[in-house]
């Protein structure tokens, strides 16, 4: 079992999910040139930890291969549905036939351990608007989750839409649909939430390019004000195993401005300087990370309490053997620190979220297995 440093266990944090944050200490613009991927410092000390516990993300219906997860924070408002702090959400691609882009449930796993479905997509038709629920899953503190739809109508790329943003309350019902042309396929996403608005960097796999939307939040509407086109060029296409391969996971560090994206089919990470400002579209950003030795075709991403980086490896790309389903931690100079795999075979690890818990002072990973159909929490309890 390895432990965080003390200084980042000691603080009393109210609980809340990582992949919302938008303070993060300051980094040297040096960080952001750096390419290799060498050993990490003696010192530094990995996040990653050993299994805890193990839950069925399979609902009543027969949902399969879980992608996106979200954790509900102290902060998130209440409904009169069942959703309260801790309580982790996953969203599931699959349904009970195991057709990719089909799945039309978000699965509530208590702080118990007891899992039930919180939301179902209504009137859903295989390749109808709303199937097929990705990593994208985010939730304001105004009392909305947010979750990408990627659907087909029979499990391939071949008879899939562009796709679209749901937006669900927080009693589980769907309040509105987001549908624009430069939602292409939205693969992951990120929320920065700034209470009566937010800025959501999302992730087409079918157009290789991430946007950036502005969102307006009140009590009874999310909509949009802005959307802006600002990185392209990531390699994307269709596979019959993997449904589609290209940019995923997303995260944003607001004290640099920096937004991560974890590239599949590229095998590399990339930073995209003033990210929520820029009105440019990169090609793809600077290279961070680019490991042969680690990375098999990066999916999710987070950022861990340590400060830290952790991405999933999709086994598409660069497969290894000896490393399936891999969970890997970098620092965000790009060195290398630890791996750990969530499943014995290729293809179980997808989407990851991270948080701290104010009492105790112990940090949660919770990472789902699509082979087994299962979240795996894992936690760190203070040294």
């Amino acid at each position: 079992m390895h432990n965080l440093p003390i200084h980042i266990l000691r603080r009393k944090v109210e609980h809340r999910a990582i992949a919302v944050r938008v303070a993060r200490p300051f980094l040297a613009a040096a960080v952001l040139l750096c390419v290799a991927s060498s050993p990490a410092p003696a010192a530094v000390q990995p996040f990653l930890p050993t299994p805890a516990v193990t839950v069925s993300t399979t609902p009543s219906n027969g949902d399969q291969n879980p992608y996106g997860v979200a954790f509900i924070t102290s902060e998130f408002k209440r409904g009169t549905g069942p959703l309260e702090a801790g309580d982790i959400l996953v969203s599931n691609f699959n349904n009970m036939s195991n057709l990719q882009g089909t799945g039309t449930t978000i699965v509530r796993v208590a702080s118990g351990g007891a899992a039930t479905t919180f939301f179902t997509v209504p009137n859903a038709v295989p390749g109808g608007p709303g199937t097929g629920l990705s990593t994208a899953l985010a939730t304001l503190r105004e009392g909305y989750i947010i979750v990408g739809s990627v659907p087909s109508a029979d499990g391939t790329v071949a008879t899939s839409g562009p796709g679209s943003l749901l937006v669900i309350d927080n009693n589980g019902n769907l309040v509105s649909t987001i549908t624009d042309p430069t939602i292409d396929g939205p693969w992951d996403m990120t929320l920065v939430d700034h209470g009566t608005a937010a800025t959501a960097f999302v992730s087409n796999v079918f157009a290789g390019t991430i946007v950036r939307i502005e969102l307006q939040v009140t009590s009874g509407a999310v909509t949009v004000t802005k959307k802006t086109v600002i990185a392209s060029g990531y390699q994307h296409r269709a596979d019959a195993t993997a449904f589609a391969v290209g940019p995923t996971g997303l995260v944003y560090v607001g004290a640099t401005d920096t937004l991560y994206v974890a590239s599949t089919e590229d095998n590399a990470i990339y930073a995209i300087a003033g990210a929520a400002v820029t009105t440019r579209n990169v090609t793809k950003g600077k290279l961070i990370y680019s490991d042969m030795d680690h990375l098999h075709g990066p999916l999710g991403l987070i950022e861990a309490p340590n400060g830290h980086l952790l991405v999933t490896n999709s086994d598409v790309i660069n497969p290894d053997s000896n490393q399936p389903s891999e969970i890997v931690e970098f620092t965000m100079a790009g060195a290398f620190v630890k791996e750990l795999s969530v499943d014995p075979a290729f293809g179980g690890s997808f989407g990851l979220a991270a948080a701290l818990e104010s009492d105790p002072d112990a940090s949660i990973l919770a990472a789902v297995d699509d082979n087994t159909a299962s979240l795996i929490i894992y936690t760190l309890p203070p040294p």
